[in-house]
């Protein structure tokens, strides 16, 4: 081949190549066009640790912050059809947030995939932001004592799990300080204590000022305890009970002279109180008072007489009163 043949019209034919390739390339772009496109992603948080405080590690909590931002992205159709919710990635750094309402946070995003995708900054978002704190709270427990039982108080408490723990237990609470106000764990004890009863596996209610606290909210870092169940301890011991009873009169040792009568008998008061242990108590219907000499009264008879209780009661009145009304017999026979 002759090199003329080659050079010849060499302009013509380099633009005629340069034409070639713009049209490839137009085919090629129209097939694979840039695209713009939105996504919603889940928010990822970066809060301040705090190292120095042994097992509180952070500084501060987000409450109830957003969970999801959308996120405009753009590139190739090709390399666009690629992103999904698990390579681009969305984060806030709450590293510089400061304790406040409706703080202002930066949110960036990146595209983890192969291929370039320009991805724009999110909006930014607002937060509500707290002092992380922890405290260790005293579990307490509630129980209710069956009829005629007292709770001894200082005989119930309530077990951690494991012998590691504290006993009596006590919960450690980790999370924002305002929900800290009046904070409380309680455990209750199951049905009505008598005597010594062990309940396992009870659960732990926390609660403050406002109420049970709601774990659901959701919080960054996750507010938390470390104790959800205890084991209870109860003891309680017989309590003393009350109850009216009457005061009953004893037949006179000797009855008035003859010729006379007894016409009545007045007690005062007609009834005491009497307390004690239940079964004590429950056995007593009446206090009968002590048998009078009426053997020379012929007119109506006062008496002061001491009143005794039975073993294991005690009662609200020491001395009571008996009053015999006496008359002349009217059917007497009389004397000659």
């Amino acid at each position: 081949m002759s090199w003329n043949l080659i050079t010849d019209d060499w302009r013509l034919k380099l633009t005629a190549l340069g034409l070639a390739v713009l049209m490839l390339g137009a085919v090629a772009f129209s097939q694979n066009p840039p695209t713009t496109k939105s996504l919603t992603v889940g928010l990822n948080y970066i809060v301040p640790s705090s190292p120095s405080t042994p097992g509180c590690p952070y500084n501060i909590v987000l409450i109830n912050p957003p969970s999801k931002t959308n996120v405009t992205y753009s590139g190739l159709a090709d390399v666009i059809a690629n992103v999904n919710p698990s390579n681009l990635i969305a984060t806030v750094d709450a590293t510089g947030g400061r304790p406040g309402n409706l703080v202002k946070l930066n949110v960036t995003a990146k595209y983890l995939g192969a291929g370039r995708v320009d991805v724009q900054p999110p909006s930014p978002v607002a937060v509500n932001i707290d002092t992380y704190q922890c405290v260790d709270v005293p579990v307490q427990v509630t129980a209710r004592a069956a009829a005629s039982w007292q709770i001894d108080t200082t005989k119930t408490l309530a077990t951690c799990p494991g012998a590691q723990n504290p006993n009596p237990c006590k919960v450690h609470f980790a999370g924002p300080v305002s929900w800290e106000n009046g904070l409380k764990a309680i455990a209750s004890f199951p049905g009505l204590a008598q005597g010594k009863t062990d309940s396992l596996n009870q659960n732990v209610q926390v609660v403050n000022a406002t109420g049970p606290v709601d774990f659901s909210v959701r919080t960054v870092p996750a507010a938390s305890v470390d104790v959800t169940s205890v084991d209870i301890h109860v003891e309680a011991f017989a309590g003393n009970t009350s109850a009216s009873v009457p005061l009953v009169d004893s037949p006179p040792t000797h009855g008035p002279p003859s010729n006379y009568r007894v016409t009545g008998i007045t007690i005062t008061p007609l009834s005491v109180i009497i307390s004690g242990p239940s079964a004590a108590v429950a056995r007593v219907q009446s206090i009968i008072l002590p048998a009078l000499d009426l053997s020379n009264r012929t007119s109506d008879a006062i008496f002061s007489v001491q009143v005794t209780y039975p073993t294991g009661v005690v009662g609200d009145t020491q001395v009571a009163t008996v009053k015999y009304s006496i008359s002349p017999n009217p059917n007497a026979t009389a004397t000659p």
